[in-house]
C-alpha cells in the first residue's frame, strides 16, 4: 500500500513527467504523419519508466515498509 505517501516522490513525478512528454511528442507526430518522431515520442516515454526505477533504486522513491509491519496492518485491518 501507498501508505500516507500516495507516490508523490521525486521518483514518480520525475518518471511521470518524462512519460507525459514522450506521449505528448509521439502524439503530435502521430498527428503529422511521422511515423520517426512518433517512435521518438514513444522512446521518450519508455525512457521516462526507466527514470523512475533508477531513482526509486536511489533510494528517492517511496519508502518501502518491513514485512512485519504490512502484516500488523493487514490484520488490524481485518480484526483479528
Amino acid at each position: 500500500m501507498a501508505g500516507n505517501n500516495h507516490g508523490h516522490t521525486p521518483a514518480a513525478w520525475t518518471g511521470v513527467t518524462i512519460a507525459f512528454i514522450g506521449f505528448c511528442v509521439a502524439s503530435a507526430f502521430t498527428v503529422m504523419a511521422e511515423p520517426v518522431g512518433f517512435w521518438i515520442g514513444v522512446a521518450i516515454t519508455l525512457l521516462g519508466g526507466v527514470v523512475g526505477l533508477v531513482m526509486r533504486s536511489m533510494g528517492m522513491g517511496q519508502p518501502e515498509e518491513s514485512q512485519g509491519r504490512r502484516l500488523d496492518q493487514s490484520k488490524e485491518r481485518v480484526g483479528a
